[in-house]
């Protein structure tokens, strides 16, 4: 890295680009560089904050159209968040729009940066653990197949090659994380087929109604925001060596079933916030997310010093704190 850092963010107006804005400006250093410009990039327009101790330009555009992914790189910034994508759920309905999306967006940016002289930035890339499929026997490990059931899960494992091809060529320095589900997500439920994880949580704190799909029985592995934006951080600045002809990691998880995550948010809500959950079952949504693993073995990211949360509670206080001002609501 250079002595001061220009950063993009694509996908900056959903959640995770949101919180990594947020931690940049309160934190505006990457490895030890200080962070002197941001550009931030949705197919919204996303929000500049006022109290940002370097510039910060927004602008939209669809990476996957004619010429934005050129000019998403004209400045060539040095290190580049790439989180933009079409969510699980949607991706499921609308083939079309989601390998659009998901893979030609994504190519785009990469041959955008490919077609530039002399430029070799850090690209994060935000995968996600839909790229595996059963059978599971056990914890998915670092070395398990990648068979997705899901067309979301099929867009990611595309890019993850993408991504490692373009390394191993030297356009750029890539890093793609494998996220598990995140939980507990602030604000409006989107169509991802895991959003029914956080709205268990969030909306009986809230003190409104949410809707579980799938079985109390269902087990699956989680990470709050706190700990998403961590490993977007620490993959910023992984020297790149130790990741040797692997550059795409599993990230650690914390792994409970449905009825482990009620009980965490009896723990701060009480009964009444548990009442809040009513039972619909919803057999799309079962069926994307029992092709989905349950338990990670992630190895290789906690050698590298990524760092999870700790259990379910650490997840749900971590909401108090983030989103309801250390008060569990209703």
């Amino acid at each position: 890295m250079s002595d001061s850092l220009h950063v993009l963010i694509t996908g900056a107006a959903g959640m995770i680009g949101r919180k990594l804005l947020a931690r940049l400006v309160r934190e505006p250093r990457l490895g030890g560089v200080p962070v002197e410009r941001m550009t931030l990039l949705d197919v919204v327009e996303p929000q500049v904050p006022k109290s940002a101790p370097f510039k910060v330009s927004s602008r939209t555009g669809d990476l996957s159209l004619p010429g934005e992914a050129s000019a998403a790189v004209a400045d060539m910034p040095g290190c580049i968040f790439h989180l933009a994508g079409v969510v699980s759920g949607e991706a499921e309905t609308d083939l079309e729009k989601a390998y659009r999306v998901n893979i030609d967006g994504t190519r785009f940016l990469f041959d955008a940066i490919r077609s530039r002289n002399d430029y070799r930035p850090r690209v994060v890339f935000t995968s996600s653990a839909a790229v595996y499929g059963g059978p599971f026997e056990g914890p998915v490990t670092d070395d398990f197949h990648l068979t997705p059931h899901s067309s979301y899960g099929v867009a990611k494992a595309v890019c993850e090659q993408l991504l490692a091809d373009y390394s191993r060529r030297g356009f750029f320095d890539g890093v793609g994380i494998r996220l598990p589900a995140i939980t507990v997500r602030p604000g409006k439920p989107n169509k991802a087929a895991s959003g029914f994880f956080s709205s268990i949580i969030r909306e009986p704190l809230a003190g409104e109604t949410a809707i579980l799909p799938v079985s109390d029985a269902l087990l699956h592995s989680h990470a709050s925001p706190r700990a998403a934006i961590g490993y977007l951080l620490h993959a910023a600045t992984l020297e790149m060596d130790k990741l040797g002809e692997r550059p795409n990691l599993m990230m650690p998880a914390v792994a409970c079933t449905i009825a482990e995550q009620i009980e965490a948010l009896r723990k701060v809500g009480g009964d009444r916030a548990v009442a809040r959950i009513q039972r619909v079952r919803d057999s799309l949504i079962e069926r994307i997310v029992s092709g989905w693993p349950h338990e990670f073995e992630a190895r290789r990211a906690l050698a590298l010093g990524f760092v999870p949360d700790r259990d379910f509670d650490e997840i749900v206080a971590h909401h108090v704190e983030d989103e309801l001002g250390g008060k569990a609501g209703a």
